[in-house]
């Protein structure tokens, strides 16, 4: 399409995030929530809808969604109650989903947002409610019958609603992940998207830019990574675009994601509030939740993601990409507090933490939460090269992993026994430099001529014969001053 035609165009988008929180038994049952168990073993009497059977509200989940308000800056609800959503689907043993549809526990709030390009911007928030997952069915490709696991009935959900607000893909891409950073932070939710407890629906319409009315939204179902909500959107607004381009009328409906052809496809025509037929939930009683619980949840909370970015940055003075990296996840944010608790070199702490650290991390598949080697050694190995002792080179490549492999060593002790320890005195020194000049007599001929650059030839030379324990600024001064001569 001409990109004319195609700049006309707005998008809009509101995301419906879904969070399975982290409960031990779902949200109206004592059925256990264990993810990957045999099909329909985590039921019961409640989860089948049996007749006679009530549901009893887990008051962890009610705990868990005030958490998540409070981290959105959402008014809580005092007063609340479940409603009947309405509808049949072989999942769905009662026929009915309960949720919250007219008294939401949380109202309002906002999430600020930075997208990988550094972008920011502030995704305002419509509500958060508390509902239970539908079952799971498996269409059979082939086959004329559904199968239909019912372990995931009745498991706890969280639901953030965006406003229609967001106008770039990148944005909600961007909101998925920071709603995924604070449920891992809150530890409310393992926030996987693989193993579908977080999931996205996307809301998608194109409107005229100058437009304030929504054009016809379209639903983009199930979404299970970043990068394919920022495809599926991307995808839906150019289709939407070449309809209206075309004169063709944009049926509001619920579409699928198809990740092999990056395109979605239409699944059923979209229903209204009205085919749901809510209404409170009769076996229910209505909850009252007391300011005073509020309270005690919100100072029970850790610090989050946002607040560890804005104290990153005005106490220990680093980069805001910087920050932003280290507060990735609540156990890298705490292994680098501990690191500049026993170091006040904050810049080379954050350098050990988004390079040789991390690399460690990332071999070993686990979290900064699991490494062997503790921040307080980490301290001690960025002192010792601060204090010229061990050269950044040695301490990175082999002081690090030799301190991790032996548990509670001494940093220093180990350097020594590894024959780390930088060597800055001349008599040590001289000798390594008059042989490397010896070893290039038209090289250091050239460098008395002009050619400056050839002193990194020289300097490798000497640190080549030093094994890395020369220091290098002292070696670059006495090679300068022989060379000169």
């Amino acid at each position: 399409m001409d990109k004319a035609i195609f700049d006309k165009y707005e998008l809009v988008v509101g995301l419906e995030v879904h969070s399975q929180l982290q409960t031990k038994s779902k949200i109206f049952a004592s059925d256990p929530t264990t993810y990957g168990q045999d099909p329909n073993v985590n039921v019961s009497a409640i989860t089948l809808a049996l007749p006679g059977t009530l549901p009893k509200v887990n008051k962890s989940v009610v705990e868990y969604s005030i958490k998540m308000g409070l981290a959105c800056h959402c008014k809580i609800s005092e007063y609340q109650f479940f409603d009947r959503k309405n509808y049949f689907y072989p999942d769905l043993p009662k026929g009915y989903q309960t949720t919250q549809d007219k008294t939401p526990i949380c109202i309002g709030g906002h999430v600020d947002v930075v997208t990988k390009a550094g972008e920011k911007s502030t995704v305002i928030l419509n509500r958060i409610h508390m509902e239970e997952d539908a079952g799971k069915s498996t269409h059979l490709e082939g086959s004329p019958d559904t199968l239909v696991d019912l372990n995931r009935a009745g498991v706890p959900l969280m639901e953030i609603v965006t406003e229609p607000c967001i106008h770039d893909s990148a944005t909600a891409a961007a909101f998925v992940g920071e709603i995924r950073k604070i449920v891992r932070y809150l530890e409310v939710s393992d926030g996987n998207m693989e193993e579908g407890s977080l999931r996205c629906d996307a809301n998608v319409s194109v409107r005229l830019k100058g437009d304030t009315k929504l054009g016809q939204k379209c639903e983009i179902k199930n979404m299970n990574s970043m990068r394919n909500i920022q495809r599926a959107i991307d995808y839906e607004m150019q289709r939407q675009i070449v309809m209206i381009e075309k004169g063709e009328e944009i049926i509001s409906e619920t579409r699928t994601f198809n990740v092999e052809t990056g395109k979605t496809y239409g699944m059923r025509t979209k229903e209204t509030l009205n085919d749901y037929r809510y209404f409170p939930c009769p076996d229910l009683p209505p909850m009252i939740v007391k300011p005073e619980w509020v309270e005690k949840i919100k100072q029970e909370m850790p610090s989050l993601p946002y607040e560890l970015v804005e104290k990153f940055i005005s106490e220990f003075k680093l980069s805001e990409a910087d920050a932003y990296q280290l507060t990735e996840t609540r156990e890298t944010a705490a292994y680098f507090e501990a690191l500049c608790g026993a170091t006040k070199n904050f810049k080379s702490a954050a350098n050990w933490m988004n390079g040789p650290l991390k690399s460690m991390v990332n071999e070993s598949g686990t979290s900064y939460a699991d490494l062997s080697v503790q921040p307080a050694q980490v301290a001690e190995i960025i002192g010792l090269v601060d204090d010229k002792k061990v050269s950044h080179a040695a301490a990175t490549q082999q002081l690090l992993k030799a301190v991790a492999e032996r548990e509670g060593s001494n940093p220093e002790e180990v350097a020594k026994e590894l024959d780390l320890i930088q060597d800055s005195g001349d008599d040590f020194l001289l000798p390594l430099v008059e042989q490397a000049i010896a070893k290039f007599p038209d090289k250091a001929k050239a460098y008395k001529k002009g050619k400056k650059n050839l002193l990194g030839l020289f300097m490798g030379e000497v640190m080549k014969m030093a094994k890395g324990k020369a220091d290098p600024q002292k070696t670059n001064q006495l090679l300068r001053e022989a060379l000169e001569k």
